[in-house]
């Protein structure tokens, strides 16, 4: 599902990724974890397409079998939009749409049909629990419940791989906990691929494969019950 090979970055004279390689496969959970400012935020925003990788070091990124170096930026927004979905930490939800309104953006971005997109959209919302909830807006919700429809929102255009980054860092335990579990279940029921930076290691943990940063580098990669490897 994604390829990555020498990947670099600097932020001026900063070398923040040191040629990172790695593989993830198809219905992957990899959780990048690692003590603040070794590159994980910066890698998930690459592999994610928010951030290019330096020039000069002959870098590769492949996801769903498309080349992303080589798009210009009209495809690159285009595939971003389709098949790549985002989870934040502080959800990203605009407060002047309610929850059925913020799920459907990223479809109606893509330019897909206003009933159809809106049907999906409350299809997303009851099966995250949150039927009674679509109409209000993200102040009228809880934590737990601006995540839920964050990941609705995520998983609107049928995404290939949802990246997130610390999406449980400002929930309580119990909302964190509920949020993991349904990682899990959309893998099973959906057949999503998750790329998590997170700092919480339960979550890490329960992850098919813990990725460890340190300056800028992968450093360590057990694996559980995937064969696939960092190489």
């Amino acid at each position: 599902m994604i390829q990555a090979r020498n990947i670099h970055k600097f932020f001026d004279q900063l070398h923040v990724l040191k040629g990172v390689h790695l593989h993830i496969t198809k219905g992957e959970i990899i959780a990048i974890v690692g003590a603040s400012g070794a590159g994980k935020t910066t890698l998930l925003q690459i592999l994610g397409t928010l951030e290019k990788p330096s020039t000069g070091y002959e870098s590769q990124l492949v996801i769903d079998g498309e080349n992303i170096l080589q798009f210009n930026d009209n495809q690159l927004s285009k595939f971003r939009n389709l098949k790549l979905g985002f989870i934040f930490q502080f959800h990203q939800l605009l407060p002047e749409f309610t929850a059925l309104e913020n799920v459907c953006i990223p479809a109606f971005i893509a330019k897909k049909d206003k009933k159809a997109t809106e049907a999906e959209a409350t299809k997303l919302l009851e099966y995250l629990g949150l039927k009674e909830r679509m109409h209000h807006k993200p102040n009228e919700l809880s934590g737990g419940e601006q995540q839920r429809v964050a990941v609705a929102r995520a998983l609107i255009n049928k995404p290939a791989v949802i990246f997130a980054d610390e999406p449980s860092g400002n929930l309580d335990t119990e909302s964190a906990n509920h949020l993991h579990q349904l990682f899990f279940k959309l893998r099973e029921e959906m057949g999503q691929t998750f790329v998590i930076v997170t700092h919480n290691e339960e979550l890490a943990n329960m992850a098919d494969r813990k990725l460890v940063m340190k300056d800028g580098c992968i450093v360590k990669h057990p694996v559980k019950d995937f064969t696939a490897i960092v190489k």
